[in-house]
């Protein structure tokens, strides 16, 4: 159990530690390329949900958080034993969860810096961080964990 806490608490420390780099080196606006035009760090500040959504709403982010992580290790216990999957998948969101909730309340907004560009499309994805892509893979890893599972229970009926 103490494996997956200490993901959670990886994913918490690079969070911070990179928008710690940013913070101190870059200003707001300014861009690094790393892979021109696909890949870049910019300096951005978000006061709101993804992609800016209910910005500046942080009393009901923090009430969100609270219950969100309340609900990861409550089914981290309670549910997730013995299920290396769905203790990975709901450790990997805590990480997430946390880094973005210690931006919101320490800063009231969250560092975002990862720049992309989705070359065949053509798209410039929101700009985002490491807790950010934790929360994706988290709920990707979750998604599979859920497709796997209900195949096992399918093969247990029949």
């Amino acid at each position: 159990m103490f494996i997956y806490y200490a993901i959670a608490a990886v994913i918490i420390a690079a969070d911070q530690f990179t928008k710690w780099l940013v913070l101190q080196n870059m200003e707001i606006g300014e861009r690094i390329p790393v892979i021109e035009p696909y890949l870049g760090w910019l300096s951005h500040r978000n006061r709101g949900a993804a992609w800016g959504m209910l910005e500046g709403q942080m009393w009901l982010f923090a009430i969100i958080t609270i219950a969100v992580i309340a609900g990861i290790l409550y089914y981290f216990h309670k549910h997730a034993k013995g299920q290396p999957l769905f203790q990975l998948s709901l450790m990997v969101i805590l990480g997430g969860a946390i880094g973005n909730f210690v931006d919101r309340m320490l800063r009231g907004e969250v560092v975002d810096f990862v720049d992309v560009l989705i070359p065949v499309i053509n798209y410039d994805f929101p700009i985002f961080n490491i807790a950010d892509a934790a929360l994706t893979i988290g709920v990707i890893l979750m998604i599979i964990f859920v497709i796997y599972d209900e195949k096992q229970e399918k093969k247990k009926v029949s």
